[in-house]
């Protein structure tokens, strides 16, 4: 069962540095062929390339064990990446700052509860302008998954 006191619980503010090579390779493991992520000097982040955030998270820096949600009932139900501008650009340094936003539950189609936990991740440019905002959810079911009869 969630913690529902955990909304509000915020991570300790850490850096990510945007790299050139770190584009590359992120850009390669997808299978991308954009030009713009694998040849330029200063190329422009992909837009999942904050993921990688998790990489460089501090334990103190990621709030959602204060979810408490029971990881064998548990999955990463959506990401969703919202820009405020471009994508950051190889040198840049961003200020990540996650927080639980919100826990709630509904009713899942086979009759069992699932409760959802939203984590945003805010990345502040070193101007202190809001670049990007991710937003995680998890869930977790009302019980184990079983297998089908």
């Amino acid at each position: 069962m969630a913690n529902t006191d955990a909304v509000g619980t915020e991570g300790v503010p850490f850096d990510l540095d945007v790299e050139r090579g770190k584009i590359r390779e992120f850009a390669v493991a997808t299978c991308s062929t954009d030009p713009d992520y694998l040849d330029r000097e200063d190329p422009v982040s992909p837009p999942t390339f904050l993921t990688t955030t998790l990489f460089w998270q501090p334990e103190d820096g990621n709030p959602w064990t204060a979810v408490e949600l029971d990881g064998k009932r548990g999955l990463h139900a959506e990401q969703q990446y919202e820009f405020f501008g471009p994508p950051p650009r190889a040198g840049t340094r961003l200020r990540c700052t996650s927080r639980i936003s919100d826990i709630y539950t509904k009713q899942g189609r086979r009759g069992g509860e699932m409760t959802f936990a939203v984590m945003v991740t805010d990345f502040v440019d070193e101007s202190g302008t809001l670049v990007a905002r991710a937003t995680l959810t998890g869930v977790e079911t009302a019980r184990p998954a079983t297998e089908a009869s």
